[in-house]
């Protein structure tokens, strides 16, 4: 996955937890290790506002964004534990090419306990029982080092479509295969994105310990963190992929993330070598087309205030680490942009010490959460509420449309409609689709005809969208009813007004 870390986490992200209580932590010592479990803490406690999080799952919804989890660990806490439907709490994610940077991590570990002869150890000495093709002066310098950093100078190309990853999975040895290419570079002096250089380095691993790089870290790296409930697939040589396809839960993958936040060390055992992380997380290589550095298999993003280093996977799999501010943010997902909604976990990190407790934001969230993980109701969904708001006037505070009312009408005879009322504008009745199929009808407030479609969400939540049809604007409702109000929030997918909440109050027709 070259280069996907384009925009990352973007600070932070959003995402949601029930909560037990919990003071902030003093530094990352003092942090409760996760081995047996998270502890959970509110987001206030440490320093995060709730309502800003809660913002980001409104942002998701009205975006239709491909994101499948959110994990925010601060202080040793998780802070926000979000799953997003179909996919549940529990389940396995593929991680995709944060594959790479628990690949490097092992290097670490196996160079630390002697199996290697130090990161600069030549790939022909590893390999020296097999027969190398195109063996020159260059290859004969490549080493562990230049593959975590990928710099190996060996004739491999991301583009188009990992092409020579898929090469390599066509060959009947892939080890071989990688180690058979000729070099196009000096090592070290180029980076250049290669899958297929962090399966040799996985193959190296083998050679050097003896066990699969699977096998391996279920010794040295995930029994000690606790993760049990993993699975990593291997060639027909038994090597594992060192560029990807580890599939792990998305608290498992915090686990990781909060063992190179501590520089290796988890609880009183230093499981990577220190000098070997903080080594990792320098800059080894100067991808290009970017301002992100590379180094053993995390991006780096050296630029920002607080710095950032992340494992990054294709399709918005992320581990965000970001030491000063003691936090470690998990997305995963089925293709979107983490920082579309990392933004608003910069906004929420209020303070680097606890905040008042917020009640109403707490719960705001937890409903957020509960709801994510919810399937979507049937399109043909009508909920029992249909009836009592039905011919009700909702009138309406301050808005960015200075809409003052609007009316739904719920009737077997003429379907649902909807009724809009402002400053010199009425509105409707217009048709609302409820199976998906937006009704059409003519003489918008623009000239042009209106489409207009709704849906039962929830049982208390009727969202409408109301297509400006040939006019560009769409206008989303999203009406919350609580008793005799309704909570409002309205948004326009080219963005040419500002999102905003507002409430309605009702009047009995």
């Amino acid at each position: 996955m070259r280069n996907s870390a384009r925009f990352s986490a973007a600070f932070f992200v959003a995402a949601a937890a029930l909560f037990g209580g919990g003071a902030l932590a003093a530094s990352a010592e003092d942090a409760p290790w996760p081995t047996l479990g998270w502890r959970h803490s509110s987001p206030e406690a440490q320093g995060l506002d709730s309502d800003v999080l809660a913002d980001a799952f409104d942002y998701v919804r009205d975006h239709d964004t491909r994101i499948h989890s959110l994990t925010i660990v601060r202080n040793g806490n998780i802070v926000l534990d979000a799953y997003f439907w179909p996919f549940q709490n529990g389940q396995l994610h593929d991680v995709a090419s944060v594959t790479k940077s628990v690949t490097t991590t092992l290097a670490g570990i196996a160079t630390g306990q002697g199996a290697f002869a130090g990161l600069s150890q030549p790939l022909a000495s590893i390999f020296s029982g097999r027969a190398i093709a195109n063996l020159d002066d260059r290859k004969q310098r490549l080493s562990l080092r230049h593959l975590m950093s990928m710099t190996s100078g060996l004739d491999c190309h991301a583009a188009p479509g990992e092409i020579t990853l898929g090469q390599m999975r066509r060959s009947s040895d892939w080890t071989q295969f990688m180690l058979d290419r000729s070099m196009s570079d000096e090592p070290g002096s180029r980076f250049e994105y290669c899958s297929g250089g962090m399966h040799l380095l996985s193959a190296a691993i083998t050679k050097a310990t003896g066990f699969s790089s699977f096998d391996f870290a279920k010794r040295e790296l995930f029994s000690q963190l606790g993760i049990v409930n993993v699975t990593w697939p291997a060639d027909t040589q038994g090597v594992s992929f060192g560029w990807g396809d580890l599939r792990l839960e998305p608290r498992d993958m915090a686990k990781l993330g909060y063992l190179w936040l501590n520089n290796g060390r988890w609880e009183d055992r230093q499981i990577i070598p220190k000098g070997w992380m903080e080594e990792a997380i320098q800059p080894q290589a100067s991808p290009p087309y970017t301002d992100q550095k590379y180094g053993y298999g995390f991006w780096l993003h050296t630029s920002r205030r607080p710095p950032e280093f992340e494992a990054v996977g294709r399709g918005g799999q992320r581990i965000t680490i970001v030491p000063e501010k003691n936090i470690v943010v998990v997305f995963t997902g089925g293709e979107f942009e983490p920082g579309e909604v990392g933004a608003f976990i910069g906004r929420a990190l209020k303070a680097d010490q606890p905040l008042p407790e917020n009640p109403s934001g707490t719960a705001r969230l937890a409903t957020a959460v509960r709801e994510a993980a919810m399937p979507r109701l049937p399109a043909s969904y009508v909920s029992p509420l249909a009836m009592k708001v039905s011919g009700r006037r909702y009138t309406l505070a301050a808005n960015p449309l200075n809409l003052k009312s609007f009316v739904l009408t719920f009737s077997d005879i003429s379907g649902p409609q909807l009724e809009l009322e402002g400053e010199g504008l009425r509105d409707g009745p217009r048709p609302i689709g409820l199976n998906g199929v937006p009704r059409l009808s003519s003489g918008g407030p623009s000239g042009l005809p209106i489409a207009v479609t709704g849906a039962w969400e929830r049982e208390n939540t009727f969202f409408i969208e109301y297509n400006d049809v040939g006019g560009i604007n769409t206008y989303l409702f999203r009406l919350r009813f609580t008793d005799d109000d309704v909570d409002v929030t309205l948004s326009e997918r080219s963005q040419v007004i500002p999102s905003a909440k507002f409430r309605g109050t009702s009047h009995k027709p």
